[in-house]
């Protein structure tokens, strides 16, 4: 099975009321900790790359491992360019096997995000490929994104039925309350969804695929885990997993997951290391970090995505 685009994958998601989690991969490490998870579970995936993992692995590295993940498993995956910047690196990643891309214009002014969203979808529709696009601004630090509280934005559910006719997206990135990255909420807020807009926008755009970024939901025994070997994330709270549960029911179709992954390996490697302080075997520590990566996925497959037996 070759990779997929994402058009078929997002039908199936919303009418069957699940999303599909979109996972970050860096190195050939966090690529089968996923697609393991994946494959016991029967779970459609999306592999995404960052400008910056791109930056880091080398794209002909990370296409390379992520066929050889369909090759080995037969899953549905697509691979995904995530906040692609401009139209020269989503071309870039059309043109170098990739099967979805995000161009984020948020940044932008409404008619300006038009304008260079509907470039890149003429190019990627005329390569098969399909497209994100992005109306409103999540605020935090991830990559090469980094928006403050002061210049977040929700989305407005009034511009969205403009944006996609005149651009032609297959699928919409929307502001509703989350953040990038895993340091998000302090003790005595309350992180909230604006579940109002979440339903407004459905409204205004029936059977359309919504995506979710900043979904970060770290399990608490993840955070202990990190703070005995010396870390801070004592006053890091996610978005709780039953509103994400609850937005996957209805329009999103797509939910990002990162900063989870990269504490659920980092604890991993603490937890080795300190215990085995004389190893320097890279597939030593590297092998618990891969099965902490795979026991997350999995958790986030069963508990927030919904998506177990849907490949």
């Amino acid at each position: 099975m070759p990779l997929v685009t994402t058009k078929k994958m997002f039908e199936q998601a919303y009418e069957g009321g699940y999303a599909v989690g979109a996972f970050n991969v860096n190195n050939m490490e966090i690529i089968q900790g996923i697609v393991q998870a994946g494959q016991k579970l029967n779970a459609p995936l999306v592999l995404q790359v960052s400008k910056g993992a791109r930056a880091y692995a080398n794209h002909t590295y990370l296409v390379k491992l992520v066929e050889a993940a369909v090759e080995t498993t037969g899953l549905p995956i697509a691979l995904h360019l995530d906040h692609g910047p401009d139209f020269e690196t989503c071309k870039s990643c059309i043109d170098g096997g990739f099967t979805s891309v995000m161009i984020d214009g948020s940044h932008h002014s409404f008619e300006e995000n038009i304008k260079v969203t509907k470039q890149v979808v003429e190019y990627a529709h005329a390569h098969g490929v399909t497209v994100e696009g992005e109306l409103g601004q999540l605020a935090g630090v991830e990559d090469d994104v980094n928006v403050s509280e002061e210049d977040a934005a929700y989305t407005k559910p009034e511009e969205v039925e403009e944006f996609v006719a005149r651009t032609g997206v297959d699928s919409l990135a929307i502001a509703i309350g989350t953040s990038h990255g895993a340091f998000k909420f302090k003790p005595g807020t309350e992180p909230q969804l604006r579940f109002d807009i979440l339903e407004e926008v459905a409204q205004r755009l029936p059977g359309f695929p919504i995506v979710l970024h900043g979904a970060s939901s770290v399990p608490q025994e993840f955070v202990r885990q990190i703070n005995s070997l010396g870390g801070a994330l004592e006053d890091a709270i996610g978005i709780p997993e039953d509103m994400l549960r609850q937005a996957a029911r209805s329009a999103v179709c797509k939910i990002n997951i990162d900063s989870d992954l990269r504490l659920a390996m980092t604890a991993a490697l603490r937890v080795h290391l300190s215990e085995n302080p004389g190893h320097f075997d890279p597939r030593q520590y590297l092998s618990p970090a891969r099965a902490a990566i795979e026991a997350m996925v999995a958790h986030k497959i069963k508990t927030v995505l919904g998506c177990a037996n849907k490949a």
